[in-house]
């Protein structure tokens, strides 16, 4: 019979102006699998965080292996075994994916570092994992799906007891996933007990025993997992019933807003040739490193592209820049929220106001408060962004309104074009639901909507139209209604033969 290895009873935690777990209670147990759910700001990382000693509780037990834990720390929690794989990467881009791995760790000769030593071991680890990384890279240089899988590599080699997984799928690749889902199954066999945190619930039947369900800060239930009751677990996970995951609304196809001509940047984007039109969604698939993402810096003016012409409305747009693009009516809603959407140590306010200081600003330069007040409240009402006040930092949302303060932002400005780059990576299922309906009522709008989805179901389910990119080039369009995976996968691996 298993035992229970953590138990965490009557949890309190409050951060100023919300209260972010009340009463919570919940137990792992050895050699198991078990998926902590619920919807963005439900309280899961807060709890996590709180048994990995990142944040002190302000009230309640821990239990660990039977001891009762007074004061969890961070090396507390090491020492216990404890490892955790949090959301956002805290990688150290200076340094090699070998020093990563051991930082704080790190393996000597006497006073000596030991570089050969901390190579030899990080490459053991990256084998077993079955990547292939060369120790000695300097993760700065690494894609965020690479670094996601150091960070893995880094918790592995602690050789953890307990292992705690937050969101560790949304910047890896279908390989990379398979591979992690094999070492998870090898480290349940070996008696750790996982503690595993992923709105993608597909996920949850390959590998999950149980699942804790949490709301608002609460503890909701606990259930033994069945592909069968899904729809209960979503329903226990939103405190009502998602009918439609995937909204869809009907409305004619207007007049051509956006067309790139023969677009160029680098290796990754190459002779590049699409259109969209008024009250359209058009979806962009592909496999990791497909050229998706920088395809849409490229016309955003993010990254500079060495050919091509954009035509908005039929004239040519110059861009230069990203000042260029927004100025012409051309946004984006970029990738990695945290790096290039946000100011996290601004106030929600900053973030929603800083690109439409043209619009809120009179001709002396001074900022309308009022306006901007105006434009705040109507962001937050619109979007459902979950906060206690305008005021606090950006970086304190959970992922899902960090991603409505980013798409927000651009609703104030009268855009043509939308772009959004994985819209939906890293937040809940109610919180999708939201950003597709907001996708719908820019196509109601007479909005050009284009985006990026690494997630075939949301491409299919979201999409009037799908353009599938491979090694950097088009190789593929169709209508949604005669799409199907199998169709966008042949698409998605048309590579050209590197051999002459």
């Amino acid at each position: 019979m298993q035992e229970d290895i953590v138990r965490m009873q009557n949890i309190i935690k409050t951060f100023p102006g919300v209260k972010a777990l009340d009463d919570v209670s919940f137990y792992l147990k050895s050699g198991e699998v078990m998926a902590l759910l619920g919807e963005n700001g439900a309280g899961k990382s807060t709890l996590v965080k709180i048994l990995s000693g990142v944040y002190p509780r302000d009230g309640g037990t821990i239990e660990v292996f039977g001891d009762n834990i007074r004061e969890m720390t961070t090396q507390k929690a090491k020492d216990l075994g404890i490892a955790i794989i949090h959301q956002e990467l805290n990688m150290c881009q200076h340094l090699t994916v070998a020093e990563n791995i051991f930082l704080g760790r790190e393996r000597t000769k006497g006073m000596i570092l030991s570089e050969k030593e901390m190579n030899k071991a990080a490459a053991e680890i990256l084998s077993r994992m079955n990547i292939e990384l060369d120790p000695e890279e300097l993760v700065g240089n690494l894609a965020v799906s690479k670094q996601q899988m150091v960070e893995i590599a880094k918790a592995l080699s602690m050789n953890a007891r307990v292992l705690i997984m937050d969101e560790p799928t949304s910047a890896l690749t279908s390989k990379e996933i398979t591979d992690l889902f094999t070492i998870i199954k090898k480290l349940k066999k070996e008696g750790c007990g996982i503690v595993y945190i992923s709105h993608r619930l597909e996920e949850l039947k390959h590998i999950v025993d149980r699942v804790t369900i949490m709301r608002d800060g609460r503890f909701i239930t606990s259930m033994d997992f069945d592909q069968k009751q899904m729809d209960e677990i979503i329903s226990h996970m939103v405190g009502r019933e998602i009918k439609q995951k995937f909204p869809r609304v009907s409305c004619p196809k207007g007049k051509k807003i956006l067309e790139v001509r023969n677009l160029n940047a680098g290796h990754m984007v190459r002779d590049i040739n699409l259109e969209l039109n008024e009250g359209e969604i058009v979806g962009i698939a592909g496999l990791m490193g497909a050229g998706r993402t920088e395809t849409t810096r490229a016309i955003f003016g993010a990254d500079p592209k060495e050919s091509g012409q954009v035509f908005l409305d039929g004239k040519e747009v110059i861009i230069h820049k990203v000042e260029d693009s927004i100025k012409a009516g051309i946004v984006l809603a970029p990738e990695d929220r945290k790096k290039d959407g946000l100011c996290t140590k601004l106030s929600i306010r900053d973030n929603i106001a800083l690109p439409n200081l043209d619009m809120l600003c009179g001709k002396l330069g001074i900022v309308n408060r009022k306006k901007e007040r105006e434009m705040t409240e109507k962001t937050v009402v619109s979007l459902k962004i979950k906060l206690p006040n305008a005021e606090v930092e950006a970086g304190s949302l959970s992922g899902g309104n960090q991603q409505k303060v980013v798409v927000g932002k651009w609703l104030a400005r009268n855009s043509r074009v939308v772009i959004f780059d994985e819209p939906t990576r890293g937040i809940d299922v109610a919180a999708k639901v939201e950003i597709y309906n907001l996708m719908n009522e820019l196509k109601q709008k007479g909005i050009g909507v284009l985006f990026v989805s690494s997630e075939m179901p949301e491409v299919l389910g979201i999409s009037d139209r799908i353009i599938v990119m491979c090694d950097g080039k088009i190789t593929g369009e169709m209508m949604t209604a005669e799409a199907t995976q199998d169709l966008i996968l042949k698409y998605a691996t048309q590579f050209e033969s590197k051999i002459s």
